[in-house]
């Protein structure tokens, strides 16, 4: 067995995992706006990437499982980062619940702690609340476990927050408008 060919398809292969999760991990900081985090995750993608090229085009002539091998780091990579991302969950989110229960549902998830928003509305068959909910993105999953569990009928959207600002509204302080609007 050749082992400077079994250490070099290793090397391709977790190189390739490295530098495409950092990608993923890159590009979602670029979505939610984290510039420095973003620059420092490029960098060292890129870095890799750069290395990682340079052996495989000069190997891969002689020896075309490099190719293969790095293919396969690039699949495995994109797979890690995207788990990588999910574990992190960066960011915040915001859920609305449209439901016939909105009281009990609002009285429960303000006891965990989650700051709800309700509004009255009218569905196809009558009376509805909907539910503004704004928290941290790990949270999402039980939050919506949380709502099936009290109406799983519930019907619920879910959407990302880039920014949250504030605004003056009549004779409210800027400052402390999200704590208005999210109160308990």
């Amino acid at each position: 067995m050749n082992w400077e060919l079994v250490l070099n398809c290793v090397l391709i292969v977790l190189a390739r995992i490295a530098d495409v999760s950092l990608g993923t991990l890159r590009t979602v900081a670029v979505i939610w706006g984290r510039r420095y985090l973003a620059w420092v995750l490029g960098f060292f993608e890129v870095l890799i990437w750069v290395l990682v090229v340079g052996r495989v085009i000069g190997l891969a002539q002689q020896e075309p499982v490099y190719a293969i091998f790095y293919a396969a780091g690039f699949a495995t990579g994109n797979f890690i980062g995207i788990t990588i991302e999910r574990a992190l969950a960066f960011g915040d989110q915001v859920v609305r619940i449209f439901t016939r229960r909105g009281s009990e549902m609002s009285d429960a998830l303000r006891a965990e702690d989650y700051g709800v928003t309700e509004f009255d509305g009218r569905g196809r068959d009558g009376p509805v609340m909907q539910l503004f909910i704004q928290t941290r993105r790990k949270r999402v999953p039980e939050l919506i476990r949380r709502a099936r569990a009290i109406d799983p009928s519930c019907y619920y959207v879910v959407d990302d927050v880039r920014t949250a600002g504030t605004a003056t509204v009549g004779s409210q302080s800027p400052s402390n408008w999200r704590g208005v609007m999210l109160r308990r």
